[in-house]
C-alpha cells in the first residue's frame, strides 16, 4: 500500500506521544558548547567566525536601537538553518513545514516590533500608515491599504517559509518515486532521473540556506522601521 505523499508532512508520534518537541530541541544539541579556555577547536572557531559574520552583515543597516535583537534573532537564523537542513536527511521530520509553527514564531516576532514602534516612536509607526502629502480623498482608502499590508507580513512570512520546504520536499518526493518506478522498465531513464534529484537536492539544501536568511532578514527590516 502506497502512503499519501503528504504522510512525510505529518508530525511523528511514538507511543501515541508527539515527538515535534524532540525535533525542536535537536538543533541545540548539534553544536558544540562554547569552551572555557583561551585557544578553542577548529570547528568552535569555525562557529563563532560564521554567527559573527552573519550578525555584522544582518545588523550593520541598523541603528544601535536594533542591536539588541542581535542574540534572539541569531539565535532564530541558527534554528530555523538547522530545522531545514536536517529536514533533507532521510527518515527526518521537518518541523519548519508546518505552518502552525512557523506563523507562531513570525507573529510573535512581528507583534514584538508593532509594540516596540508604538511605544518609542509612535507617531512615526502611525504615520506609516498615511504617506505625507496624500490627497484628502484617498486618506481612507490609503489607511486600509496600509492597515492590511501590516497585518499580512507575519502571514507572509510564514506561508513563505512552509510553501518553499513543503513544495521542494514534495518535488523530490516525486522525483525519487519515478526513478525507482522507472528502474526496472527504463534503467538509462531512470539514471537520468537521478541524476535529476541529485541535483534538485542541491537546490533544496540552498532553498534550506536562503529561506532561513530570508525569515530573519525580513524580521530585521520590520524592526528597523519601528527602532
Amino acid at each position: 500500500m502506497m502512503l499519501s505523499f503528504f504522510d512525510q508532512f505529518m508530525s511523528p508520534t511514538y507511543l501515541g506521544v508527539p515527538l515535534m518537541a524532540l525535533a525542536l530541541s535537536l538543533p541545540w544539541i548539534l553544536y558544540p558548547a562554547p569552551s572555557s579556555r583561551w585557544t578553542s577547536n577548529r570547528l568552535i572557531t569555525l562557529q563563532n567566525w560564521g554567527i559573527s559574520q552573519y550578525t555584522r552583515q544582518l545588523f550593520q543597516p541598523l541603528n544601535p536601537g536594533g542591536h539588541k535583537w542581535a542574540l534572539m534573532l541569531t539565535s532564530l537564523m541558527m534554528f530555523l538553518l538547522t530545522l531545514n537542513m536536517l529536514g533533507l536527511l532521510p527518515y527526518t521530520f521537518t518541523p519548519t513545514t508546518q505552518l502552525s509553527l512557523n506563523m507562531g514564531i513570525a507573529v510573535v516576532l512581528w507583534l514584538a516590533t508593532v509594540i516596540i514602534g508604538l511605544r518609542n516612536q509612535p507617531t512615526i509607526a502611525l504615520g506609516h500608515l498615511l504617506p505625507e502629502g496624500t490627497p484628502t480623498l484617498l486618506i481612507p482608502v490609503l489607511i486600509i491599504i496600509e492597515t492590511i499590508s501590516l497585518f499580512i507580513r507575519p502571514i507572509a512570512l510564514g506561508v513563505r517559509l512552509t510553501a518553499n520546504l513543503t513544495a521542494g520536499h514534495l518535488l523530490i518526493q516525486l522525483i525519487a518515486t519515478a526513478s525507482f518506478t522507472l528502474f526496472p522498465l527504463m534503467p538509462a531513464v531512470s539514471i537520468l532521473t537521478m541524476a535529476l534529484l541529485f541535483l534538485l537536492t542541491l537546490l533544496e539544501v540552498a532553498v534550506a540556506m536562503i529561506q532561513a536568511y530570508v525569515f530573519v532578514l525580513l524580521l530585521s527590516l520590520y524592526l528597523q522601521e519601528n527602532v
